[in-house]
């Protein structure tokens, strides 16, 4: 169930449908005469916000205007076609880019001023699977402890069926096995913020399930998420968050 939208598909005030049309307008989508329409949003338990953000790329504009905010324990779903610039948007909210307008706060803060302390609040996971190719699964995980100061819970592995390959290079992992490796990763520090770009690709049916078993106690024990997916009804839930590019 999906109760808050955020919509930068085209439309027209002519075509568009009884509900958009009785919700307020955010922002603008210049691929098309599009306005983009969202339900009302408050201001209690915000953690992310995004203030009129615009994204170029070249000289062609994705999506200007773009408002939302997120709370704790919401989810977010970020959906659109390909080349509509979901992965550009997430880069942004993880402060790991700059928008061409607009900013993104992350508790009152600029995502890409956090101090070093920090960044260890928002957890991003690209197509990338992010592991050291010459580290074992289990190296990969002390790896990210280390790093962020969690611990290196090798429990989680048999959780993606990866225990048999606790001791094995990432070089050497299938394109399945590295993407349960790198998610499982995230499980190795606290991160309050998930900001994952299609997590589900190359996983088989019981590691989706796994996936979104994880992402519903990261949200019942405070944290939010975004997520950008084809497949939205896979993390359905009440009060989620949809923003359509």
């Amino acid at each position: 169930m999906f109760e808050q939208k955020v919509v930068t598909s085209c439309c027209s005030k002519e075509n568009s449908n009884a509900l958009a049309c009785k919700i307020p307008v955010v922002g603008h989508n210049p691929r098309g005469h599009c306005e983009a329409w969202a339900t009302t949003l408050t201001n209690q338990g915000t953690a992310l916000r995004a203030e009129d953000v615009a994204i170029w790329r070249g000289d062609r504009c994705l999506f200007e205007s773009l408002n939302f905010e997120l709370n704790s324990g919401q989810l977010a779903l970020l959906v659109g076609p390909n080349g509509a610039g979901k992965t550009s948007l997430l880069r942004v909210l993880a402060g790991l880019a700059s928008p061409t307008a607009g900013r993104v706060l992350w508790q009152g803060t600029p995502v890409d001023a956090l101090p070093p302390e920090l960044r260890g609040a928002i957890a991003y996971r690209g197509h990338l699977d992010g592991l050291k190719k010459d580290l074992t699964v289990a190296e990969n995980l002390h790896f990210y402890a280390a790093i962020w100061g969690g611990s290196a819970d090798l429990s989680l592995l048999p959780e993606l069926k990866l225990e048999a390959q606790a001791h094995t290079r990432a070089r050497h992992l299938s394109a399945g096995q590295r993407r349960r490796a790198a998610l499982v990763s995230l499980r190795v520090v606290a991160s309050r913020l998930w900001i994952l770009d299609e997590p589900m690709t190359n996983l088989d049916t019981e590691g989706r399930a796994t996936v979104v078993r994880w992402m519903a106690q990261h949200l019942e024990s405070g944290g939010c998420a975004i997520v950008a997916t084809h497949q939205p009804k896979e993390f359905e839930r009440p009060g989620a968050l949809v923003i359509e590019l």
